[in-house]
């Protein structure tokens, strides 16, 4: 939002200088982002030509002799055709900057003639289009002195970034209301528009829509009789210093309204007009040439302003060039509507319409200024323009309904920590525009209708607040928590920290993948619900949240494999998505290895076969990883269970399930399907795992965090090895649980040293040979306690397998 300290002034009566009246918008909010403060014109002044020569060499050419007010002429060259004797204009000497055409001044020769500065045109210094020839001013004008002074060019422009909540502040004067408000002067209230209305405006306006939002009003008004020139020098100055290129006296108007009030307007050639005008929903196929000479093609989510003629204006955004105004406009049609402004956004955001009219609209205009809004604009059309106005109609609209929001003032002091007084509280709501009305510690506020942001009593707050001083705010530390060293972060969040530490110390890079996979991927690792597609989805491979962070893993290695890049161990620790609620998301820890990439390390065989690297990656890489996870997020080893076998996208030989119990699922691990592979056009040796890390039961709490005193056994550990032959469809944990929990306080460890199929130990049977590690903490055992334990783990062993010793 633009706009000049001089355009401010004209509704805010103050002796502010501009780094004042900067400082205080950022204090309220409306966040100052640049100040140009003109200087740029400075350098430029009023000159007087004593004579101009025809040049010597050039016939277009004149050589002239200026005087700048100091007595000392200077000869400068000169090709404006009405360049003569006597005449006064805007002189710029070497070194001056000529915004207008992007050029630093110098002494040069011109066809032979030096020339020291140049004469201005209106053109070359940003004042309009013209570029007929210099700048011809009275004779009265003081030479000597600053032109831009003298022409108004030294108005200092502000430009400050609106939040879309503030649509009040679209206007200059709503701007200076704010300033108002806040003790920085006071706002002059605009005269009452006068004018004589002579006739009936004969045209009619209908409203057929099915929801009645979509343009809650519309008045407008025929002007006859209007003669559509140059709009005044000063409007058209204020335009082009906020951007804008003055067109003609009635556009001009229409965007001198739309700055100023905050309330875009719309004129129609009125002879252009045929029939009846209807504000509609736009038909399938329909087109418009709009005034920035491009056809769009319209859609029944459009609304539209329509006559006979077909479409005359896409309501709220931008008009038709059929019925737009020019030089031979007689009879002028104003227009002063209320839009929806969801339905704005979308319309304009559709066809790539960005209009100041839009801007507005889409945050929301003020509904009750909509016939004000007609008033004033047509007595700028009057006076500019002339002509005699018709009575003014207006179809559809209903009266505004203020929200009432029940306001207890202590709200200040417990949102803000600010003590405001209750008085200065309602003059602040009061200068803002609010009607306040009660009295006590509890009042009743009007929300005026300019303000459709503010909803409840913490938006007062805020108005208190922002006009109070946010900078009066005294900081305070944060209160203490109550004990030394507490805990800050949750378990899940100390375990997702803790698993990427722990998958980065066993060498593998951390990845970020998208959330969003293909339906395809998603179906192919157990998700692709409908609940789970995105409705606006930013490709049209990532239309499903990801069940699994293996395919997005899966894709990256192939991508690194596919540039060289063959061995690839990498992990993720992220959200994946079981269903659209809150608990269907799941924390999971996800990683993979490819090619031979394991932990001893990558590369050929007979370069890193010492260190046991060098080969394909395989089910027990992945396993490693997945038991590395759960044990660096302190889950006990001795609880979890594995069993072989894993979802269908793993290979069913090759891969396994960790349980904490028959029913809790902590994660998966192995080599992959082929099939799953060729799905997703990946390929080489390849394992992974996923640990759902939100699924890990939670730590026992302890009394204090302080280790206790480390405990070592004095006396010595014995190993005893065991061999039972069992059923090839026995799992070594079940040998391994079995033998543990002979005796648990006794038994520090049970390992697999060896697994044996032979014709010796039957058909559909093997041995399995286990290591159990024996650590008496109390006393030093004899034989007769080994002979005890050694009965208990082949009893147990044999009772939960069906195993039996082998001899």
């Amino acid at each position: 939002m633009k706009f000049t300290l001089s355009w401010l002034k004209d509704h805010l009566d103050t002796d502010a200088s501009l780094d004042q009246i900067c400082e205080r918008l950022t204090a309220i909010g409306l966040e100052v982002e640049d100040v140009d403060d003109k200087a740029a014109y400075r350098p430029f002044v009023i000159a007087k030509i004593l004579t101009a020569e025809k040049h010597p060499e050039a016939d277009r050419l004149k050589v002239l002799s200026v005087d700048a007010g100091d007595g000392k002429p200077v000869q400068i060259v000169c090709g404006a055709p009405n360049a003569r004797a006597g005449m006064i204009g805007a002189l710029a000497r070497p070194g001056t900057y000529v915004p207008g055409i992007d050029v630093t001044l110098a002494v040069g020769k011109i066809r032979g003639v030096e020339s020291h500065g140049m004469m201005c045109s209106e053109k070359e210094l940003n004042m309009s289009d013209n570029h007929d020839g210099i700048i011809d001013l009275p004779e009265d004008a003081p030479v000597g002195t600053s032109f831009a002074t003298y022409a108004g060019l030294d108005d200092p422009l502000i430009e400050i970034n609106l939040t879309p909540n503030r649509p009040d502040c679209t206007s200059i004067f709503g701007i200076a209301r704010d300033l108002a408000a806040s003790g920085l002067g006071t706002l002059k209230q605009p005269k009452a528009p006068g004018f004589k209305v002579e006739g009936e405006t004969p045209h009619e306006v209908k409203i057929v829509l099915d929801d009645e939002r979509l343009c809650p009003g519309f008045a407008y008004r025929l002007v006859r009789g209007v003669k559509n020139g140059p709009s005044p020098k000063w409007m058209q100055q204020r335009l082009l210093a906020i951007g804008l290129r003055p067109i003609s006296a009635l556009v001009d108007v229409t965007n001198y309204m739309t700055f100023d009030q905050g309330r875009p307007m719309h004129v129609f050639d009125a002879d252009k007009v045929k029939g009846v005008l209807t504000v509609r929903r736009a038909q399938v196929g329909e087109e418009v040439l709009a005034l920035d000479t491009r056809t769009y093609k319209l859609n029944p989510a459009n609304v539209v302003i329509a006559d006979d003629n077909g479409v005359e204006s896409i309501g709220g955004i931008m008009g038709g060039e059929h019925s737009g105004c020019d030089e031979n406009t007689v009879n002028v049609l104003i227009e002063s509507a209320l839009w929806d402004p969801i339905n704005i956004a979308k319309t304009g955001r559709s066809h790539g319409i960005i209009t100041d009219a839009r801007y507005r609209f889409e945050r929301g205009v003020d509904p009750e200024y909509t016939v004000p809004g007609l008033e004033r604009t047509t007595e700028l059309v009057l006076d500019m323009c002339g002509g005699t106005a018709a009575v003014a109609k207006v179809a559809g609209y209903k009266k505004h309904e203020k929200k009432v929001v029940d306001f207890p003032f202590a709200e200040v002091k417990r949102l803000t920590g600010l003590t405001v007084s209750n008085d200065e509280a309602r003059a602040i709501l009061t200068g803002l525009g609010f009607e306040v009305s009660g009295s006590g510690e509890r009042v009743s506020v009007s929300v005026p209708s300019w303000r459709p942001d503010v909803d409840g009593k913490a938006d007062l707050v805020e108005e208190v607040m922002r006009m109070h001083g946010v900078d009066n705010i005294k900081p305070e530390p944060l209160p203490s928590m109550g004990s030394v060293n507490g805990k800050i972060l949750t378990t899940l969040q100390i375990r997702t920290r803790t698993a990427k530490r722990a998958l980065a110390a066993r060498g593998m890079m951390e990845a970020v993948t998208w959330s969003f996979i293909s339906a395809d991927h998603a179906k192919l690792f157990g998700g692709g619900k409908p609940s789970l597609k995105l409705v606006n989805p930013i490709a049209a491979d990532m239309s499903d949240m990801r069940p699994s962070l293996l395919p997005g893993l899966l894709t990256a290695a192939q991508r690194n494999a596919d540039r060289g890049f063959g061995d690839v161990a990498i992990f993720e620790v992220s959200g994946t998505y079981e269903a659209d609620t809150p608990e269907g998301q799941r924390r999971v820890a996800g990683g993979i290895r490819r090619g031979t990439a394991s932990l001893a390390g990558a590369g050929r065989s007979w370069s890193n076969a010492a260190k046991g690297g060098g080969k394909p990656v395989d089910v027990y890489d992945a396993k490693a990883d997945a038991l590395a996870v759960l044990e660096a997020c302190g889950l006990p080893m001795t609880n979890i269970q594995i069993e072989q076998g894993g979802p269908e996208w793993f290979h069913p030989g090759r891969s396994g399930t960790i349980k904490a119990g028959p029913k809790v699922i902590l994660g998966y691990f192995g080599e992959f399907h082929p099939k799953t592979l060729e799905a997703l056009d990946v390929s080489g040796a390849l394992c992974g795992f996923e640990v759902f890390v939100d699924a890990l039961p939670e730590p026992k709490k302890k009394a204090t965090r302080t280790k206790p005193a480390l405990e070592l056994s004095p006396f010595q550990m014995v190993k005893r090895d065991f061999a039972f032959v069992v059923e090839k469809s026995v799992e070594a944990g079940a040998i391994i649980k079995a033998a543990t929990s002979a005796d648990r306080k006794l038994i520090s460890g049970v390992n697999v040293f060896d697994i044996f199929e032979g014709a010796s130990v039957g058909e559909g049977r093997k041995s399995v040979a286990i290591e159990v590690l024996i650590q008496p903490s109390d006393k030093t055992l004899t034989d007769e306690d080994f002979d005890a334990l050694t009965k208990k783990i082949v009893a147990n062993v044999e009772k939960n397998t069906g195993g039996s010793l082998r001899a």
